[in-house]
């Protein structure tokens, strides 16, 4: 009985979650289908099933794209239907899962009533559950992190019985690197964070092993694609090609000239001279990948010629960034405006990012002072999601791995305020009057 009591918490939290996400995809989402990068996810999942072959034209093999998303698809029209609301349910799955880590992440490090407090707030974040109706990777690299986030601190507090949790985070460090190919720097996060605790006698050597052990696996599990990669474009390709296009559509005179408001256009639209529109046909892996390295010599190259107006162009990315929302093409709250739920959510959308930074702000502040061992891999992790927005472009979407991060600084804000333990407002203020009697009566 007290087994089924203690999960009761979570099971509650995710079937909240997961009701909240139903309702959006079959309310504002109700009339999305795949355009953009999300239809060339799908048709490369169609390839999969239609002609064993990851393919983004019939029969054209492509190293553009990462994998895994597109075979989650593949498996999942397989089983239920080529219908894309079945996918749209899955990620309404996955980003439930990702409110109950944010529960039991808050939970383990404040306290049960804390934990409820973050998961429910996870449950109605809009920014969260409005990609669900999204079939780009947001949602599910989001769950893919915060699961990380949750085995790295499992293995921090419990290094010595850490084998099938070395495991979990071994595959989750794949899943990431094969989801996104910024993904790839968790891992190199996860070293650095292992070896900077060691090295202050914070980590257990034995956690230490299990950490080598998480990253060996991933490892194995990613170089099977790397080699196909290889093999195909004769080129180190760990998951996809795809930093050249976004650096030469962050960086031209376009986006200059928009102060950023645009965040990115499409290169095509911005070297017309220098970069043709992809998908050639009949492009192969060696022209793919030579035609990303003419998109990052191109905009290295403006880079260069520009570099005064560099520091303006990172305001401009940090704006868009911390901007509670900006639409994006595809976006059902985009395509879907005049629905009266659309204008609920985009509202929702507007305000409650800016509540969370206010309670996130003290709340880094106090978890900083007490917790900071703990959590710094969220940290890392928060940091290197700033730094790739700078070098790249901002926008809320890209924010979006890093919500629950601060949805758990806002729970460490509120714990802080609310709770009586040491630390605390409440003890502080307690102790100091305590203290000041104590001086009266001298």
């Amino acid at each position: 009985m007290r087994q089924i009591t203690s999960v009761l918490p979570a099971f509650g939290i995710f079937c909240l979650a997961l009701l909240i996400r139903i309702a959006y995809n079959l309310t504002v989402a109700r009339g999305y289908y795949p355009l953009h990068d999300s239809l060339a996810y799908q048709t490369i999942a169609f390839h999969l099933l239609d002609e064993h072959c990851y393919c983004w034209t019939s029969n054209t093999v492509t190293v553009s794209h990462p994998p895994f998303w597109p075979f989650v698809i593949a498996g999942i029209s397989l089983i239920a239907g080529r219908a894309d609301i079945f996918d749209r349910l899955f990620l309404c799955f996955a980003d439930a899962g990702t409110c109950v880590f944010i529960y039991l992440l808050a939970r383990d490090l404040f306290d049960k009533r804390i934990g409820i407090t973050a998961g429910l707030i996870a449950c109605v974040y809009p920014t969260l559950y409005i990609y669900t109706g999204w079939m780009y990777t947001e949602t599910l690299y989001t769950f893919l992190l915060i699961a990380t986030c949750y085995c790295v601190y499992s293995l921090q507090r419990d290094g010595s019985r850490g084998k099938l949790v070395s495991l979990c985070c071994g595959v989750l460090l794949a899943a990431l690197t094969l989801t996104r190919p910024n993904g790839i720097l968790v891992i190199g996060l996860v070293i650095l964070w292992a070896v900077f605790l060691y090295w202050r006698k914070s980590l257990q050597k034995r956690a230490l092993i299990n950490v080598g052990l998480a990253v060996l696996i991933a490892c194995i599990l990613i170089m099977p694609w790397t080699l196909r990669n290889y093999l195909l474009s004769h080129s180190f390709v760990p998951s996809s090609t795809g930093d050249g296009t976004v650096l030469a559509g962050s960086y031209n005179d376009q986006i200059l000239a928009s102060q950023g408001q645009s965040g990115w256009v499409n290169p095509a639209s911005a070297y017309p001279r220098l970069i043709e529109r992809l998908p050639i046909p009949g492009c192969q892996p060696v022209c793919e990948v030579a035609h990303e390295d003419l998109e990052r010599d191109t905009a290295i190259q403006w880079i260069e010629q520009h570099l005064r107006n560099i520091p303006r162009l990172m305001l401009y990315h940090l704006r868009g960034f911390f901007t509670p929302y900006t639409g994006e093409a595809d976006m059902p709250l985009t395509r879907f405006p005049d629905l009266h739920s659309s204008k609920i959510v985009l509202g929702m959308s507007n305000t409650f990012p800016i509540v969370i930074y206010l309670l996130a702000a003290p709340g880094l502040v106090v978890t900083l002072r007490r917790f900071w061992q703990r959590l710094l891999f969220a940290y890392l992790i928060i940091l290197s999601t700033l730094a790739e927005a700078l070098a790249y472009y901002g926008t809320s979407r890209f924010r979006t791995p890093i919500e629950p991060l601060l949805i758990l600084l806002t729970a460490g804000a509120l714990w802080w305020l609310i709770e009586k333990g040491p630390a605390t407002l409440r003890w502080r203020l307690k102790l100091r009057g305590e203290r000041e009697r104590s001086a009266g009566r001298e």
